[in-house]
């Protein structure tokens, strides 16, 4: 079994080793999430693997801006199971992984071409999906609370409204960590941030209401609902997941007959506009948000722009 793996591990190529290790830098140095880290992982070795049925060179020298280039064009031509083409962000997702790689060979003294001369794909600007007060009230409002799985759905979609979280910071969530008294509690977001998190006293009231009907000592906020949930059970087992979350969320858009269909991440966006429209400052939804750059925070602006507005209505139509 020893040979075995020495044998493994003397046919890693340079390229494969030093992918592990930079995985290994995020992973400690960096406290990257297990869903960044699949995601270079997945990024990365699509690259190495291409370059090895490409090219007989395996060793960081091969590694080139034409070969990347050429990589580039793979991936615009690639079809996967489905018969489809990767989409844009998708495709700029490889690079990003690329850059941040060829960022940490040079940062270890690896001679590699310079992440700069790598440009993202130029993608198309897109209209993000958000619900008025009306559709807002519709949605929220269709869980049945009479039933335990009814009630569960509900204080989940009054709690994603209330905070803004993304869906990975959802279903992460423990009991112990969530102060109804104080209605807030703190998070541990993307890149490592955290940020404290406030609840509405409509979002706690439900909250409150589901944990009371709780008859067990699970850790997870969000679990599936069971007739006999015991102790015994592995509690991980039992938390809800992304996809999970993202199937209620779909699901009560569609009872709502909304004219979207919806997401956890389009009720982040409710909750944004809802706040910049109301008169928010761009910096405190930027940190309600957990975004790192304000530049991520404005696309919410040429929405909710009051002054936009009041110029349009002052002065459309009124030239000579």
């Amino acid at each position: 079994m020893a040979n075995r793996k020495k044998v493994n591990k003397k046919r890693r190529s340079e390229i494969d080793r030093l992918i592990e290790e930079f995985l290994e830098h995020l992973e400690v140095e960096r406290n990257a999430s297990p869903l960044t880290l699949r995601n270079y992982r997945h990024y990365l070795t699509r690259f190495s693997g291409w370059l090895k049925t490409n090219y007989p060179y395996k060793n960081l020298a091969s590694v080139d801006l034409d070969k990347i280039k050429k990589f580039r064009v793979f991936l615009a031509r690639f079809k996967g199971l489905n018969n489809k083409r990767l989409a844009l962000i998708t495709q700029s997702y490889h690079v990003i992984a690329l850059r941040a790689w060829l960022k940490w060979l040079i940062k270890n003294d690896y001679k590699v071409i310079s992440p700069d001369k790598l440009d993202l794909p130029k993608a198309k600007s897109s209209s993000f999906k958000f619900l008025n007060t009306e559709q807002l009230e519709r949605f929220l409002s269709q869980p049945d609370i009479k039933k335990k799985k009814g009630l569960r759905d509900k204080a989940i979609l009054e709690l994603l409204f209330s905070t803004g979280l993304r869906v990975s910071e959802l279903v992460s969530l423990n009991r112990d960590k969530i102060n109804l008294k104080r209605k807030e509690f703190g998070i541990i977001g993307k890149g490592g941030r955290a940020r404290v998190v406030f609840l509405s006293s409509r979002s706690a009231h439900w909250l409150g209401l589901y944990l009371d009907s709780r008859n067990d000592k699970l850790k997870p906020l969000f679990t599936r609902t069971m007739k006999n949930l015991k102790e015994g059970m592995k509690e991980e087992k039992l938390r809800l997941t992304p996809r999970t979350i993202q199937r209620i969320v779909r699901y009560y858009g569609k009872k709502a007959a909304l004219p979207i269909s919806i997401s956890p991440h389009s009720i982040r966006h409710s909750f944004a506009t809802d706040l910049l429209i109301a008169g928010a400052d761009l910096r405190s939804v930027q940190e309600m948000l957990g975004h790192k750059n304000i530049a991520t925070t404005q696309i919410y602006t040429h929405v909710t722009n009051k002054q936009l507005r009041h110029v349009h209505e002052a002065f459309h139509g009124k030239g000579k």
